[in-house]
């Protein structure tokens, strides 16, 4: 069974498997309707989705007419404006067809320029906070990638009182000093503050070369069970920290399963050989 743990100050019990509802992206309904079912047969009961991924919001939508009491649900905008962000917001509830999501996220805010925008009087956290006491939304994460994403995080925690964050977290990327430093004392300051963590990137080998793709997620990734099991045993034994699956609905199943019998964290001295003996590299090396 995939253990459930709290969604930080939230109260939801989570399960520590998210669904990343990138996967979704570019799929036909009924392929998104077998991946959902999996998810019940799981116990999974938390969403994360996002306009910008491809139809994935659409896909969703025939799902919470029906089943909106069993989930979670996250979204979240990339706009950096009020107004555009207010805009976002709205497309967002109608393409999912709810009136409220639980989490909505500012997505990947890494850049400083962008961040300076997001954050003043126009930005997109006025159009957050105002859909948050419209009722449209019960709460405010934020999310990003790249190697400066723990140390912006810091600094949008300590800007707003926000309720969840999103980063990397594999063990290649955790070999770059500054940045496990950084995510380290994020992680301290999260615990600390209750603000839940969710990682991302999991099942990641590295980045595509020149070799065919053979994954619908952007960055090469495990696909044997014995490999995915390691990756994600690996990230579930850091204690409350939850894992958002990958982008590919074909591995989806290998991931739930490896959660699933998940009972021992992987040690890093065995997930350094691993890591090694498989050639897996940080998918990220600049900010």
């Amino acid at each position: 069974m995939i253990p459930k743990q709290s969604f930080g100050c939230t109260s939801h019990q989570s399960t520590r498997v998210i669904f990343g509802g990138y996967a979704l992206g570019d799929v036909t309904q009924d392929e998104a309707d077998r991946t959902l079912e999996m998810l019940i047969h799981y116990d999974i009961n938390h969403i994360d989705t996002a306009p910008t991924y491809g139809d994935s919001e659409l896909r969703i939508g025939p799902w919470m007419e029906k089943h909106r009491q069993r989930f979670f649900l996250a979204t979240k905008t990339m706009k950096r404006s009020y107004k555009e962000a207010r805009d976002e917001i709205a497309q967002s509830l109608e393409r999912l067809r709810v009136d409220q999501v639980d989490l909505l996220q500012i997505h990947n805010l890494t850049d400083m320029n962008e961040w300076k925008v997001a954050m003043g009087r126009e930005g997109v956290l006025k159009a957050v906070v105002e859909a948050r006491e419209q009722g449209l939304t019960r709460f405010i994460g934020v999310t990003g990638h790249g190697t400066e994403v723990a140390k912006m995080h810091k600094m949008s925690i300590e800007r707003f009182d926000f309720d969840s964050v999103m980063l990397p977290y594999n063990y290649p990327m955790m070999q770059n000093k500054k940045y496990a430093d950084d995510f380290k004392s994020l992680i301290t300051i999260c615990e600390e503050r209750n603000i839940a963590v969710q990682t991302i990137k999991s099942i990641a080998l590295r980045a595509y070369g020149e070799e065919p793709r053979t994954s619908s997620t952007w960055y090469k990734p495990l696909e044997d069970q014995a490999d995915i099991d390691m990756a994600v045993h690996w990230v579930l034994g850091k204690e409350n920290v939850f894992l958002i699956t990958g982008g590919d609905i074909r591995l989806l199943p290998k991931v739930m399963d490896a959660a699933n019998r998940f009972s021992t964290a992987v040690s890093n001295e065995v997930m350094a050989n691993f890591s090694s003996q498989k050639s897996m590299r940080p998918l990220f090396t600049k900010p």
